[in-house]
């Protein structure tokens, strides 16, 4: 059964999904993310040792705001689904410090504004990024101080949690919960930064089964 078959088809006259190559000719070896299947069709099978990759081929009676800003006029969908955190900050420079100094954090591009906020910045961490910008208050963008608190936890998992927490702590985070080892299996503690933003910081120790987990979960709400 192809993947067509088992998504189901649409509407005829939307467009379609179809295998995308990529510059060598061969398909992509990312997975594709989910689709709506309101709006295209799945053609194509998974080739030997590889996911698919399809990008969006509209008729000529789908038009879509995504598909005009494309110079090709087909929507591409090769890259994996990423979510990157945009936080803000009060003194965004003196963000960028701390989070250069507790978490090894490199700047990666950032953007001024003719008043000497700044906009954007991009950092890396580890693997991942992070996007955080200073307080703007005449467009409602605003820090966890000026809105009583955030209720979003940054996650960091590392390979070495102690040294992590260590640093962190000695820029001037301030300690949540102590390092400890938890019944999910991880060397977990959590951090409070200088700018109201909560981080938990893990090492994965050992696997836990699930229902061993959801067992110690109910008995330490219990």
């Amino acid at each position: 059964m192809n993947a067509a078959s088992r998504l189901g088809r649409p509407a005829r006259g939307r467009g379609a999904l179809e295998p995308f190559a990529d510059r060598s000719g061969a398909e992509s070896p990312l997975s594709p993310i989910a689709l709506p299947t309101s709006r295209g069709r799945l053609r194509g099978v998974r080739s030997a040792g590889r996911a698919p990759c399809y990008r969006f081929r509209p008729s000529s009676r789908a038009t879509t705001a995504r598909t005009s800003l494309r110079g090709d006029g087909r929507v591409h969908y090769c890259r994996p689904m990423a979510i990157t955190p945009h936080i803000v900050v009060r003194d965004a420079e003196r963000a960028v410090a701390f989070y250069r100094e507790a978490f090894a954090a490199e700047e990666l591009s950032r953007i001024p504004t003719p008043d000497a906020r700044l906009m954007s910045v991009q950092l890396r961490i580890g693997d991942g990024l992070l996007h955080l910008a200073d307080e703007f208050p005449e467009l409602g963008v605003l820090a966890p101080p000026s809105i009583g608190g955030t209720p979003v936890v940054l996650a960091l998992d590392v390979p070495d949690a102690e040294a992590v927490f260590t640093r962190a702590v000695a820029a001037g985070a301030t300690v949540r919960q102590p390092l400890q080892e938890v019944f999910w299996g991880d060397l977990h503690g959590q951090l409070d930064d200088p700018f109201g933003h909560r981080w938990n910081v893990s090492q994965h120790l050992r696997d836990v089964p699930h229902d061993e987990i959801v067992a110690a979960g109910a008995r330490a709400f219990s």
